[in-house]
């Protein structure tokens, strides 16, 4: 999975061969198309599997403890962290670029975002909103508004400038400005 992963995050799917994968996974070619009859199915695999691995850690940072502030923090780091990596850049670019082929990959991809994603966004919302710590009527609007200010100075910048780009200013810097204004709109004046 490792050397297929690779080959079509460097190469994309047209470029990518069975044997290259074969030979950097060091297997044969047969034994390779024991486990997936064709091309097709071993990118499918490989997006489902990274899609699910790579979003781990903002999962996880819904189990954060602590009052608003941390608990957003956590979230926003993770975020932005996930935002930054290669990987995620290079998956998000080249699931893109083959959505016409895989539209049930794609689908499938921007499911696991929403759910992953977006989940873990919505669980600690919804958490704060529960306990008193701020007030929103609408959760998904403000994970979106959260998400979104973290979202353009990473991801948006490694899809234009390059995988391997990080943002001019500290990760942690962006990610405490977004929980900032976060906070500034949807605080209770007594929390946080």
């Amino acid at each position: 999975m490792a050397a297929a992963r690779t080959q079509f995050l460097r190469e994309g799917y047209r470029d990518a061969g069975m044997e290259v994968v074969a030979r950097a996974a060091s297997v044969s070619t047969a034994t390779l198309y024991a486990y997936f009859p064709g091309k097709a199915d071993l990118f499918k695999v490989v997006v489902l599997e990274t899609a699910r691995d790579i979003a781990a850690p903002v999962r996880d940072s819904v189990n954060t403890s602590g009052d608003a502030r941390a608990r957003l923090r956590a979230f926003a780091n993770a975020y932005g962290a996930f935002q930054t990596l290669p990987v995620t850049r290079a998956m998000f670019r080249l699931v893109t670029a083959e959505r016409r082929r895989f539209d049930d990959v794609a689908e499938y991809f921007l499911q696991c975002a929403r759910e992953e994603l977006g989940g873990a966004a919505l669980s600690v919302i919804n958490d704060l909103v529960r306990t008193g710590e701020i007030a929103v009527d609408k959760p998904s609007w403000a994970a979106g508004q959260l998400m979104g200010m973290i979202d353009h100075v990473t991801l948006v910048l490694g899809l234009s400038a390059g995988d391997e780009t990080l943002p001019l200013r500290p990760l942690g810097e962006i990610c405490d400005d977004a929980v900032e204004t976060f906070l500034a709109r949807y605080a209770c004046r007594t929390a946080a």
